[in-house]
């Protein structure tokens, strides 16, 4: 295997200085078994990282433990020096981090403006005011939605008020657990500048994804998870230019690998004009 798949690299006390969210050996156990094994992530603020693997490998055990979810069995997850490894995710969102978990969780019967106005329950009136308009800003398409009940909506304007909510709060480091699951390719490319519009206004992105082709438009890093563990830590450009390096981190095992790996390519091909416009 190249000697680019690696694991992540230590943050520097200057990154941390920077407010960069690190995780340092982050291992996750669900059902009694260890489903994250000492994983180690850097994500700097002002860009998207992206974090890629099958189904299976631990991404989603992994950011549930850093949402404050499940409780780590070891490790540590700090942003910008303070330690939030096991802390309730009331203090993880006071912090500055935000998470949107996979599965569009939303108040289903409550309307748009009502799910939105939840997530703006800790802040005060001006600052809710303020992340409410900022996150119609970015998703325009709420406005004629905002009487709706949640429930009502398309598979691509749920996701829109997941991430919503997740903004209004005007977060730090936000966290997005399979953005395009379910979604058409062309609602996958209408979020994509939107992801890079958050980043861009100074924002850490983590950007985890199963389609390698959406994360790797938008990241700067990239890490590749497989059987609970990291198996490349490097840049996205890396894995652009030299798929091999991606196919190499996958491992695909046991009798089904090569339909599985012919599933998966050909769901990344339709994914290939989504992120050319992206």
């Amino acid at each position: 295997m190249s000697s680019t798949v690696t694991g992540a690299h230590a943050a520097t006390p200057s990154a941390q200085a920077n407010g960069m969210l690190s995780l340092r050996d982050v291992s996750v156990a669900r059902g009694g078994r260890a489903v994250v094994r000492k994983v180690s992530l850097d994500i700097p603020a002002g860009e998207v990282t992206a974090l890629l693997g099958p189904n299976g490998a631990g991404k989603s055990s992994l950011v549930l433990a850093v949402a404050g979810v499940l409780k780590p069995l070891g490790g540590s997850v700090t942003l910008g020096g303070q330690e939030l490894a096991g802390a309730r995710p009331e203090k993880i969102r006071r912090a500055g981090l935000a998470v949107v978990p996979e599965g569009r969780r939303l108040l289903a019967q409550l309307t748009v403006e009502d799910n939105i106005r939840v997530a703006t329950y800790a802040l005060g009136r001006e600052e809710a005011r303020a992340g409410r308009a900022r996150a119609l800003e970015l998703f325009p398409e709420l406005e004629k939605r905002l009487g709706n009940a949640a429930r009502t909506l398309s598979g691509g304007e749920q996701q829109m008020v997941v991430l919503a909510q997740a903004l209004v709060s005007r977060p730090r480091f936000v966290i997005i657990d399979e953005l395009s699951l379910g979604l058409a390719p062309v609602v996958v490319q209408r979020l994509i500048p939107t992801i890079r519009t958050i980043a861009e206004s100074g924002a850490g992105v983590l950007l985890i994804e199963q389609f390698a082709t959406v994360a790797l438009s938008l990241a700067g890093g990239a890490y590749v998870m497989e059987g609970g563990q990291l198996r490349y830590s490097g840049n996205a450009k890396q894995l652009r230019e030299q798929p091999e390096l991606l196919h190499q981190a996958y491992l695909f095992r046991g009798s089904d690998s090569e339909r599985i790996a012919a599933a998966r390519q050909q769901a990344l091909s339709s994914l290939d004009q989504t992120a050319s416009g992206g």
